[in-house]
């Protein structure tokens, strides 16, 4: 079976995202911050005419902190639950279709990695992670939805 996949740069690493939970991808400008929110989420911006709560990835995957930010701040954006959300993410490389066979993860993978990760695939013979949106979304510690569900 074949799927749409967004090839993108997060925390110096390719990755892959499945396209079809992928509504944009966007620059942010200015960010509003939230008093009290998780360490994870970086603000709220403003996309045509939504209000966006914004996600920092690194700190989602408990990473350490990326250099000094740019001015142009890169995101997918995405709809989960009626909610909209920009994940930061370095940059977006390109859409491919590939026929997904999704692989077991093989690498020792970080704990941050390793709760985000669904398999491994390949893309033009290099090996992509493929890293489900949903649980880049909750703080660091938090289980993904399915290892919730499996405890």
């Amino acid at each position: 079976m074949s799927e749409l996949l967004l090839i993108v740069t997060l925390a110096g690493q390719r990755i892959a995202l499945r396209a079809a939970d992928v509504e944009a991808v966007v620059e942010i400008g200015a960010l509003v911050p939230v008093p009290r929110a998780a360490a994870h989420v970086a603000g709220l911006a403003a996309l045509r005419s939504k209000v966006l709560t914004v996600i920092d990835c690194h700190a989602s995957l408990a990473l350490e902190a990326p250099r000094p930010r740019r001015r142009r701040r890169h995101a997918i954006v995405t709809t989960v639950d009626g909610h909209n959300y920009a994940l930061l993410i370095d940059q977006a490389e390109d859409v491919v279709e590939v026929a997904l066979e999704l692989q077991p993860v093989r690498a020792r993978l970080s704990p941050g990695w390793r709760r985000v990760a669904q398999g491994m695939t390949e893309i033009d013979g290099a090996p992509l992670l493929l890293v489900d949106i949903q649980a880049l979304l909750a703080a660091p510690g938090v289980p993904a939805a399915d290892d919730a569900r499996a405890a």
